[in-house]
């Protein structure tokens, strides 16, 4: 397989209405990619079988976004893996903007930038969010913000080199959430911590259903939590919504 190959892991739970819109988009990616794993975290809807039929290769992993990811990561064989949710839409060039990104080995861990829209675009939130990528690390890791180090959250599309994953032994199992700020910060001693200037189109569900100040609250507190290292609380406070 080619040195620039990318796969695209999609960790799954119950997303069977996400799922037809995903795989409607990825069938227009070009260059497409060199595989596309959906790691299922033991569905009950129709997911597995829509993915099967698209095409997609599909595993089983134990339930929990951060095992799913590893599992996803351990299974391909590309050697560049991009981690898409199955509400989210990166640009059509993803596969090419990911090889022209990861062609610079001083790029540790890179991502697409984030707009959450749906219903309508959450332009105050997601604006928010791309602010957040810095006054984060300055709050919960300042040795790593004098570094320049940004801390991602939420489904930015986040991309890297397999064997960097590896090496920094992937995420951490028991992470339902937050599972990507954990990864920037492993990743910060390998080398940048970027984010691309282009879009990736994520769902505004949990917006939606709770509303934004509610949302932009649960988003905080999950946040504090983690840099708390109260992990344990993190999922029940960040219930699922589909």
């Amino acid at each position: 397989m080619s040195e620039a190959a990318v796969a695209i892991v999609v960790p799954v739970l119950d997303e069977a209405v996400a799922l037809p819109a995903l795989i409607s988009h990825f069938a227009t990616l070009d260059p497409p990619p060199a595989q596309i794993i959906m790691v299922d975290g033991e569905s009950e809807d129709e997911s597995v079988a829509l993915a099967t039929q698209a095409g997609w290769r599909v595993i089983t992993a134990e339930r929990g976004r951060a095992r799913q990811i590893n599992a996803g990561v351990e299974a391909a064989t590309g050697p560049l893996v991009c981690v898409v949710h199955a509400d989210s839409f990166p640009p059509a060039d993803m596969v090419a903007v990911i090889r022209e990104t990861l062609s610079d080995r001083r790029t540790a861990l890179a991502s697409f930038t984030p707009l959450i829209t749906g219903t309508r675009t959450r332009w105050l939130t997601s604006a928010h969010n791309y602010v957040k990528t810095w006054y984060a690390p300055l709050v919960t890791r300042p040795h790593l913000f004098v570094r320049g180090v940004r801390l991602l959250f939420g489904d930015h599309a986040m991309f890297f080199r397999r064997e960097d994953f590896l090496a920094i032994g992937g995420c951490t199992p028991g992470d339902i959430v937050m599972e990507e700020a954990d990864l920037c910060v492993k990743f910060a001693r390998l080398g940048r911590i970027r984010m691309v200037p282009r879009i990736v189109r994520t769902s505004d569900r949990r917006i939606a259903a709770w509303g934004p100040l509610k949302a932009n609250w649960i988003y905080f507190k999950v946040g504090i939590l983690w840099a708390l290292g109260l992990r344990d609380r993190m999922a029940r406070d960040y219930p699922d919504v589909r």
